[in-house]
């Protein structure tokens, strides 16, 4: 199974469709999403994948209410787990949140296959213990070029996918 991570998305809906579109083209099989998303209406994008979705809050959470009102009602295939979320998949054990600290401190015991996360806008993939840590960087475009992270979950390898352009005006 392919899993796609994503983070700090804020609001820019072409990035997201293009993520989603890119996902949906190339098998993957679910996605996790970071944090700060921000918007309800991003739900509707993130509702065009045709796999599970995961997501949690950041530190721009939006509307929470809406967000965690639409998520499995709404939109039955995402699933809204507040500021931390943990699921398996593929025989993996998964687990994600929006602050590297927090990140590190959940991977340290080496109780998840894989520990996502976001915030800094930095891509990165590293080693703790067993654990596998990603920070797929950010979708925004502002700091760096928008992307995202792909697990293949059975060799363990992380591409990063790049989309678009960086934030413009145009």
């Amino acid at each position: 199974m392919r899993v796609a991570i994503m983070s700090d998305t804020h609001d820019q809906i072409a990035n997201l469709r293009a993520a989603v579109t890119y996902c949906n083209a190339y098998q993957v099989g679910m996605i996790i999403h970071c944090g700060d998303l921000v918007s309800p209406f991003m739900l509707d994008e993130l509702a065009r994948f045709g796999g599970a979705v995961h997501l949690v809050y950041g530190n721009n959470p939006g509307d929470k209410h809406l967000i965690a009102q639409f998520c499995g009602t709404r939109f039955p295939s995402l699933t809204h787990h507040g500021d931390f979320g943990a699921v398996e998949a593929a025989g993996l054990k998964f687990a994600f949140t929006h602050y590297p600290q927090l990140a590190r401190g959940l991977a340290a015991p080496g109780n998840f296959d894989v520990v996502c996360c976001g915030h800094n806008h930095r891509y990165q993939v590293e080693r703790i213990g067993p654990t596998l840590l990603i920070n797929p960087g950010e979708l925004l475009g502002k700091d760096d070029q928008p992307g995202f992270a792909i697990l293949d979950a059975g060799s363990m390898q992380v591409e990063r996918v790049e989309i678009g352009s960086p934030f413009s005006a145009d």
